[in-house]
């Protein structure tokens, strides 16, 4: 019974790990599409630095168990990017980019919304 218990936990800390492992790509690629400028307009770290960072992170996910001690600091590199890094480049350069259009926010497929 506890075989099975442990083994179940295992199961699931793999998938936990692999979820991990995918969102730290994930943030990866978003950090290798970020232009180099805006990196520094935000007084952040230059962009080859965090792309190694985010590298050896993904790495580690994919390839060390959770529970060790070098997929944490990978986990920690991926998590101040998420929270610190990206938001600052999103808020220097200006998000998603231009709207198509020249459009403000508020309008709809076929012109302004009017609230009617």
């Amino acid at each position: 019974m506890v075989a099975v218990l442990i083994y179940g936990f295992q199961n699931v800390l793999s998938w936990v790990q692999l979820a991990l492992a995918v969102y730290a790509a994930v943030m990866l690629v978003d950090a290798a599409v970020r232009r180099e400028d805006a990196y520094r307009a935000a007084d952040k770290q230059t962009k080859g630095m965090w792309l190694i960072f985010l590298v050896i992170a993904t790495a580690l996910l994919f390839l060390l168990p959770l529970m060790s001690f070098l997929p944490i600091i990978g986990l920690i590199a991926v998590i101040v990017y998420t929270v610190d890094v990206r938001p600052a480049i999103k808020a220097v350069s200006g998000g998603r980019g231009p709207r198509r259009g020249g459009g403000s926010s508020s309008d709809g497929p076929y012109g302004p919304f009017n609230g009617r």
